[in-house]
């Protein structure tokens, strides 16, 4: 099966399943939310050690879950993919989910013990700049859509097709590092000590898989954009 046809099928389910699908010049947006459509962000060792070294701790909130069989790694629903007029995948979107950053340590400036949060939310992985960006969030200020991670393509989308209308596709994104403005964002509000902030440049982050099926989810989840209470 061509992949044209393969995101016609695509389109044809979302229609079947109760959901609009919308054209804009950005696109074709497909809203996956009632399918079981994930990605998986999965830290990598060496920013675990960091987290830990630093007093960093990595919470869901939202729609985001927590994996229980892995250290920091977290599920967050896709909601929407968005293709071009010539079927190439433009984005996708885990509206909704967010990943929080809280931190205790000493303040160098001041030598007093500081208590400081980050909240990434509502994320997009864009893949014409081959960016992870979202809402983030800190001492009640948001920048939306802020560029967090460039990333690699280790695994390519791959799409397989079942009788009638299953589809079912898998990437991995890897080599997640972050961006000039993330570095700048985690350094500010997450008040980071000197040594830590030269290893933002070279420090990878991980990976993200996802998995999308056209199979129906026991309820769809939710689209609202998540924002922080404080």
């Amino acid at each position: 099966m061509s992949l044209s046809q393969v995101f016609r099928s695509a389109a044809i389910s979302a229609v079947l399943a109760g959901t609009a699908v919308t054209a804009s010049a950005g696109g074709i947006a497909i809203p996956v939310n009632a399918f079981v459509a994930n990605s998986v962000q999965d830290f990598s060792i060496e920013a675990n050690q960091n987290f830990r070294q630093v007093g960093i701790k990595v919470s869901a909130k939202g729609t985001a879950f927590a994996n229980a069989d892995k250290v920091n790694s977290f599920t967050l629903p896709v909601t929407s993919i968005t293709i071009s007029p010539l079927l190439k995948i433009l984005s996708g979107t885990a509206q909704g989910s967010a990943l929080q950053f809280d931190r205790i340590g000493e303040d160098e400036e001041t030598g007093e013990e500081v208590a400081t949060r980050l909240t990434l939310a509502n994320f997009t992985i864009n893949y014409t700049t081959k960016q992870v960006l979202a809402d983030a969030t800190a001492y009640g200020v948001t920048k939306k859509q802020l560029p967090i991670f460039n990333f690699q393509t280790l695994t390519p989308l791959g799409l397989k097709y079942k009788f009638p209308l299953t589809i079912t596709g898998h990437e991995v994104l890897g080599d997640l590092a972050l961006t000039p403005e993330a570095r700048e964002l985690y350094r500010v509000n997450l008040k980071l000590p000197d040594f830590v902030v030269p290893l933002l440049t070279s420090l990878r982050f991980g990976t993200l898989t996802q998995d999308i099926s056209t199979k129906l989810r026991s309820t769809p989840v939710s689209t609202k954009p998540y924002v922080p209470a404080d």
